[in-house]
């Protein structure tokens, strides 16, 4: 349906362009509202969180199949159902996207259609034909990206020289080398460490039904010499080809004392962040690397390890029966693998949309008390290593993930108990803000999950082709620590507040918005700056402040909506937006009211929007990716956006415009 399609189960039916804004608050607002809190609480699990889908691209459940087969574990009603999944995710162009109606990738598709073949899929079916022709006619799949290579490799589909090196020895250089394991983000470390034994024992496969996908080939991939590419372009970029090329010649001849070392520095490194059944980083990518890991060195079956890290991906599945698989209410889930699980971050957004609904209390009494059990006091993660005398205070994304809490996580945590006031629980907001000053980057951003991750000189090298080993600071994340310090108390006069604000307006975009790094996109980054600003106090009359209202009232579109692409993190595709979307339109409303723009009509045409859009419940109908992992690169939805940011959105306007105030109190 389109922008202005008829909402089900609301009073959206009304003719609100004729209603008084108060009418309109009272008649449609206000029912919705009740009726879309009252969703929402049905969906909080019995001690206190919320937990949603997060649905990334093919890649991820393409992966769950190739792992079974290397393996050689295959659960063919598994692999049934996602392949199901795969066929029913394909694009147009006959490949797979990185989101919903993108354009053709070829590393997605390679991964997809090989999924496909392994789970039986004749290659002469229409849709396996489709998808070869699609990925012949981008060059065949020696053109795909290096993780993509590495799976070939594995399944000896292409000879390891199609891979950059990457010496084990990584594992043990020391810290003033340019590339070390503290210089690159944590996802990086957690998915490189098990990837660097593999790379160095050189396995194959499992693949006990002899799958091959030699018809993706432009050219046999043995007679390939140009697999290498500089992901940059630019001189050093060249100049670390050249370097793999020496590196190729010289590591067999490497001494065995050190990289029997670097094994073991390896294996000490995964062991101490396993995470039980949470599982390595929390991530799919490196759990099934530990799982591969563990397999080729040997483990037996019932090793614990092996068992363990086994059945943290098991969990990641939308349709196991298991504890944290489907929530209550919502139906049959899509049958895919998820990169991760977002427990927190689901439980600390809903909590502020019910905050902001009201009549409450209990429910975000108990979701408080659920996040406090989970933060992290006592572990001194790898963020430590830049902050050695930092205490612990964060909260991670997921149920557990104790090495890699991350500031943004924290900041939303901790202003939400903040709001709720609960005095026994000042101990842990006040853990939480002194963690999170003392992460502060030196250009006063924030990054996500380590402070000054910005060794850029590592995008550079050809294993980085991905451009997304590292963790800088961002404008959304910088943000929302901003926000958090300014709703506990912090002032203008604060150093840290102070660096923030002078790194917010240099990283402002020359059209007046802001970059969103951890969700699409630009209006993403343009409503978590606006709420910063309003809630350090800054003058929102400032020209570079109405720039960024001019930029986001511009967006709107035609039904009141906003939209943003996931091909806007391309230069040349910056504006792309292929329809409105709930979530989307949530943010531009909140930055709006956060400016002062609660009365504009941009905000009651957004609010209309909002109103009429097709919901069930507290979820909004929602098909296009909101967020994502890594720009241009992986991207994810998050099935709860729908449901808490419409509702925040719409109790938001509908207290202000009670309250007869512009002024929005809250950071967020």
């Amino acid at each position: 349906m389109n922008d202005l399609g008829q909402a089900k189960g609301n009073s959206a039916a009304t003719d609100m362009s004729a209603l008084a804004p108060i009418a309109l608050v009272e008649e449609v607002v206000e029912p919705i509202i009740r009726e879309a809190r009252d969703a929402l609480l049905a969906e909080q699990r019995e001690d206190g969180h919320w937990l949603f889908e997060l649905e990334a691209d093919a890649t991820i459940p393409a992966e769950y199949i190739l792992l079974q087969h290397f393996l050689g574990e295959i659960d063919d009603a598994q692999q049934s159902r996602i392949a199901t999944y795969l066929r029913d995710i394909q694009g147009a162009h006959g490949g797979w996207p990185l989101f919903h109606e993108g354009d053709f990738n070829i590393s997605a598709s390679v991964k997809a259609y090989y999924a496909l073949k392994l789970a039986g899929d004749d290659p002469d079916a229409p849709h396996m034909a489709r998808a070869r022709q699609a990925i012949l006619d981008a060059g065949g799949a020696t053109r795909a990206n290096v993780f993509t290579r590495i799976t070939l490799a594995l399944f000896g589909q292409v000879p390891w020289r199609a891979v950059p090196v990457m010496p084990i020895e990584v594992m043990i250089l020391p810290r003033w080398f340019f590339f070390h394991m503290s210089k690159v983000a944590y996802w990086s470390r957690t998915v490189i460490a098990p990837l660097l034994i593999l790379m160095d024992r050189k396995p194959q496969a499992a693949n006990p039904r002899d799958v091959d996908i030699r018809e993706l080939f432009a050219m046999p991939p043995e007679d390939e010499r140009n697999y290498m590419i500089n992901p940059t372009g630019t001189r050093l970029g060249d100049l670390f080809i050249q370097l793999d090329k020496v590196l190729r010649l010289v590591d067999p001849y490497f001494p065995k004392g050190p990289r029997r070392r670097a094994e073991k520095a390896a294996l000490d490194f995964i062991h101490e962040r396993l995470n039980g059944e949470d599982g390595l980083g929390g991530i799919f990518p490196a759990m099934a690397n530990a799982v591969m890991a563990f397999h080729i060195l040997g483990y037996p079956a019932d090793h614990p390890d092996l068992v363990i890290a086994k059945e943290s991906v098991r969990r990641l599945l939308t349709f196991e029966d298991t504890p944290i698989g489907e929530a209550p209410n919502a139906g049959i889930p899509r049958p895919y693998c998820q990169p991760c699980l977002s427990p927190i971050w689901d439980t600390s957004l809903a909590t502020h949309a019910l905050l902001e609904a009201g009549e409450c209390d209990d429910a975000v009494a108990r979701a408080n008390r659920w996040m406090v059990e989970r933060q992290i006091l006592d572990v001194e993660g790898d963020w430590a290593i830049l902050r050695p005398d930092l205490r612990p205070g964060g909260w991670a994304f997921q149920y557990r993930n104790d090495h890699y809490p991350d500031v943004d996580d924290t900041a939303v945590v901790a202003m939400a108990l903040d709001r709720a006031g609960e005095p026994s629980q000042a101990e842990s907001l006040s853990r939480a803000v002194e963690w999170i000053i003392g992460m502060q980057s030196k250009n006063g951003g924030w990054g996500a999950f380590d402070a000054d991750n910005t060794q850029y000189i590592l995008n550079s090298i050809p294993f980085a082709d991905h451009g997304a080993l590292l963790d800088p600071p961002t404008a959304d994340v910088s943000a929302r620590c901003l926000s958090m310090l300014a709703q506990t108390g912090y002032g203008r006069d604060h150093q840290a507040v102070q660096r923030a604000l002078r790194y917010l307006r240099d990283e402002q975009e020359a059209d007046g918005s802001w970059f969103g790094r951890w969700g699409t996109n630009y209006v993403y980054g343009t409503w978590s700056v606006l709420c910063a600003l309003n809630a350090v106090r800054e003058d929102m009359n400032q020209p570079y402040i109405r720039k960024a209202v001019d930029w986001l009232k511009a967006r709107q579109r035609d039904g009141g909506g906003w939209g943003e692409d996931g091909a806007s993190y391309w230069e040349e595709t910056r504006d792309a937006c292929k329809d409105s979307t709930p979530s989307q339109t949530a943010w531009a409303v909140l930055g709006l009211m956060a400016a002062g723009e609660v009365e504009s009509p941009e905000v009651r045409r957004g609010i209309e929007y909002l109103a009429r859009h097709p919901r069930e419940g507290a979820k909004w109908d929602e098909s296009l990716f909101n967020a994502v992992g890594f720009p241009r690169i992986f991207y994810i939805t998050y099935h709860g956006y729908s449901r808490y940011f419409p509702l925040w959105a719409l109790a938001r306007y509908r207290n202000l415009m009670r309250g007869n105030t512009r002024k929005v109190a809250h950071g967020m």
